[in-house]
């Protein structure tokens, strides 16, 4: 098996079906990434099943395409025996890789195999070099970035690591980090972790300052970012080290993977052949054409928060034709700025995409009264729409009009992949020898496989008395490769004298050589194997472990409070580390230890960051990215160190994988419901496990700053003025309430649930377990409400109070009620 290097470039394609799967490979594909059943991050989508397995890969590899299973969600412990059937299957079958989320289940891949490849997910949150180096021992092929990282960081991070970096060029944008949105999870127990987005960041939103409504005109959509297209940038990202260029799309259609793939294959192969290509306007009007929201750059070429949302719409709109300049009885005029033909799909936006919008297939194009033939191109065109499309009483002049489909494009798309000889084709060397009296000795050489067959005649060569056997014609014979993977490339002939050898010999030879070469391709990748999995004994709770209460502040104020209380532990988690050492101060001034908390993402050259914590002083560090661990266990500190929810722990492998590496403690992810949490308590060592009991939920974690965006004319924090130092912002729904949006020192943003979570009518079933330690998390509570919520947390610890009480009290005196979240479902 070709191990994958850095030195290379692939082409990764997503496909949803066989359809898309057929795409993919017959435009330029050199690997393709899909589901299989419930274990993904789209279950949404059609999806394979396991045992179509061997038929995809043997397929795949059969146009040496390779093929990726996406494994990557949280993986919880009533599934672990099901996630081993699919690992297993994946082994069997020679699957290339497995896309990985959860910690737990690459600790079961290796323990099931030292070798079979393994891909860190983008749900992994890797975004810098020293996240990628906690992954080392586990001999991660491929580290997906996460799509934040700029060209500047991607190439820092090449730079410090071997691994093979692959980065999402191409598709949708989630606004939040990937692996770090709980919002789907908190309102409708469809987490993102699990492959169940709701995609709530797509609905419109009230952008509330100070309390007070701000007036937006038609902006709405103040978390839905526009869709990625990095093509113009496949240059510099090659430079900057990335490895494999990764397309979304797993829920698109295969024109659109036809389409997306053909356009990068060109970028790349065109820059890899050293020449100049610039990508054409009718290209990127076709990759729009296929699916887009407006395209950016992301955050690739650095934050610019004013370019990646639109703000006025959150689904695809295809390609912008112009603006109604009048309403005609039978159409409207209008201004094209791109190609318009019969048959093209069109919607008018009056700016209010969340209402039925006009539209439907363009009947006529005119220009001055006059019917136009083929498509015209631009200036001023009267636009025909049928009568039972459009309604013309409700199109109104100004309105946007967009081309939002091309039947034309779409059938030279499907043309791409709808027979199987028009797929790629491979070149074959063969080298002929032989003498009279013994038979002809065939080698085929497949060199882009790395295969080679060996044919021999069924009959001795005879010596040729008319025409004997030439280069040409073994070249004729053998070239007939027609409705095969393959080409003839070259013929080598080297006999001794004059032979002859009948053409239905050549013939068969050639048949027998190109069925043993696909065979070869298709014959499933081998891997290591092992057969005896031991068993790691449970480590059990040494007698009664007191229960510790933890009070995480985000204020000065609520520090004081909890200080004045008998909590055992204080968390300072504030927007800015420079705060931390009066934090430390407080806490020492009342004896109470204190752990700070790490930012959620830890990207190149924030380690000053990180010392800053160290120089605090802390008691512990409480540890939020994968970075920030591999950091702090280099430093070898002597002080604890604690894994946040943002670890994403959901099964007992991931618990146990965290602990041996050096972390004191263990907060499951916020995706585990009450029975879930049971679960994992009844296989992890319960002592070392941390319980969040009360909360306001931490939903969106994005790089897109609210702030900066809507109430400041800059475009990132070095020019944005710090608004988030004088005004709050919080996010209205539908329904009305207002999440708290909340900023950290490196201007990333975080939204709150509006209502709180708690979790106290579970704290019998956590104490039964063994657990010992339970956070209690403050957002813009008053050092009277910190006061008021510890004791009754500690009354329920000490078991004084039902947490059903506990649950009633908290309802009455909370203005928006509370809510059990994730854990009642």
């Amino acid at each position: 098996m070709k191990r994958i290097t850095k030195n290379k470039v692939e082409l990764l394609a997503p496909v949803g079906n066989w359809e898309c799967l057929r795409a993919a490979v017959a435009n330029g594909a050199d690997a393709v990434f899909f589901g299989v059943e419930k274990f993904n991050a789209r279950v949404r989508a059609k999806n394979f099943q396991m045992d179509e397995l061997p038929t995809i890969m043997a397929y795949l590899h059969k146009y040496n395409v390779r093929g990726y299973v996406t494994f990557n969600i949280l993986v919880f412990e009533n599934e672990l025996h099901d996630a081993r059937k699919l690992v297993r299957a994946c082994i069997d079958a020679g699957v290339d890789a497995l896309i990985v989320q959860d910690m737990g289940l690459v600790e079961i891949i290796r323990e099931m195999s030292p070798d079979f490849p393994i891909h860190g997910s983008t749900q992994m949150t890797v975004t810098s070099a020293e996240a990628v180096e906690f992954l080392k021992p586990f001999d991660i092929e491929v580290v997906v970035l996460g799509r934040e990282n700029n060209l500047k960081q991607i190439k820092t991070i090449s730079d410090k690591t071997k691994v093979p970096l692959e980065v999402f060029v191409h598709g949708a944008l989630c606004v939040s980090y990937s692996g770090q949105c709980l919002t789907s999870e908190m309102w409708g127990g469809r987490s993102a972790n699990r492959g169940e987005c709701a995609q709530a960041c797509r609905l419109p939103y009230d952008l509330i300052v100070d309390g007070e409504r701000k007036e937006m005109g038609n902006i709405a959509y103040v978390l839905s970012p526009k869709d990625l297209a990095a093509i113009e940038l496949v240059p510099e990202l090659i430079e900057a080290g990335v490895y494999s260029f990764k397309i979304e799309g797993r829920m698109k259609s295969p024109e659109y993977v036809a389409n997306v793939v053909s356009k990068y294959r060109k970028a790349i192969d065109e820059y890899l052949a050293g020449r100049d290509y610039e990508i054409s306007k009718e290209d990127l009007r076709e990759l729009e054409q296929s699916f887009s929201r407006g395209f950016t750059y992301g955050f690739l070429k650095g934050t610019n928060h004013k370019t990646l949302l639109d703000g006025t719409y959150p689904k695809s709109r295809g390609v912008l034709l112009g603006t109604v300049k009048k309403v005609l009885k039978d159409g409207v005029l209008c201004d094209i700025q791109a190609p318009l033909k019969r048959g093209d799909g069109i919607v008018f936006d009056a700016g209010r995409p969340d209402l039925k919008e006009e539209g439907g297939r363009v009947y006529d194009i005119r220009k001055q009264g006059s019917k136009l033939e083929g498509e015209a191109q631009e200036g001023l065109i009267e636009i025909v729409a049928g009568r039972h499309d459009v309604n013309l009483t409700k199109v109104h002049v100004g309105d946007k009009i967009w081309k939002t489909s091309d039947q034309e494009l779409e059938r030279r798309l499907q043309k791409t992949f709808e027979t199987e000889l028009a797929y790629r084709s491979f070149p074959l060397k063969v080298t002929v020898t032989g003498k009279v009296g013994k038979p002809l000795v065939t080698q085929w050489f497949d060199e882009e496989a790395g295969l080679s067959v060996t044919v021999q005649s069924s009959i001795d060569l005879e010596e040729a008395q008319k025409r004997p056997l030439t280069s040409e014609y073994l070249a004729e014979q053998f070239g007939r490769l027609g409705g095969t993977i393959y080409e003839l490339a070259h013929v080598e002939l080297h006999v001794s004298g004059d032979v002859i050898v009948p053409v239905k010999e050549l013939n068969s030879i050639r048949r027998e050589a190109v069925e043993l070469l696909v065979n070869k391709r298709q014959e499933p990748r081998k891997y290591t194997v092992n057969t005896e999995l031991t068993a790691k004994k449970k480590q059990l709770a040494k007698g009664n472990v007191p229960t510790k209460l933890i009070s995480l502040c985000r204020s000065l104020e609520q520090i004081e409070a909890s200080c004045k209380t008998d909590v055992d532990y204080i968390y300072a988690d504030f927007e800015f580390t420079k705060d931390y050492p009066q934090a430390v101060e407080v806490a020492r001034k009342y004896a109470k230890p204190i752990a700070l908390a790490t930012p959620r993402i830890h990207m190149p050259g924030e380690q000053g960051v990180l010392n800053q914590i160290l120089r605090a002083k802390p008691d512990a560090i409480l540890v939020r990215s994968l970075g920030a661990v591999h950091y702090y266990l280099e430093q070898k500190l002597d002080i604890p160190l604690i894994g946040d929810f943002s670890l994403n722990v959901a099964n007992h492998k991931a618990v146990e994988m965290f602990l041996e590496r050096g972390l004191d403690r263990i907060t499951p992810s916020y995706d585990l419901n009450i029975q879930q949490m049971v679960d994992l308590l009844g296989e992890a060592p319960a002592q070392d496990i941390e319980v969040v009991i009360h909360q306001h939920l931490p939903m969106y974690h994005t790089e897109h700053c609210v702030y900066c965006t809507f109430l400041s004319e800059g475009t990132d924090y070095t020019n944005c003025g710090r608004p988030c130092e004088e005004h709050r912002i919080s996010l209205e729904d539908r329904v009305g309430f207002s999440h708290p949006v909340r900023v950290d020192v490196g201007c990333r943003n975080t939204v709150f649930n509006a209502i709180e979570q708690s979790g106290a009518e579970y704290i019998s079933n956590f104490l039964e377990l063994g657990v010992s330690h339970y956070r209690v998390e403050f957002l813009e509570e008053t050092g009277e409400k910190v006061t008021e919520v510890l004791s009754l947390y500690r009354e329920a610890l000490q078991g004084k109070r039902t947490g059903t009480s506990i649950w009633k009290s908290l309802k009455a005196t909370n203005q928006l009620g509370v809510t059990r979240g994730q854990l009642i479902k």
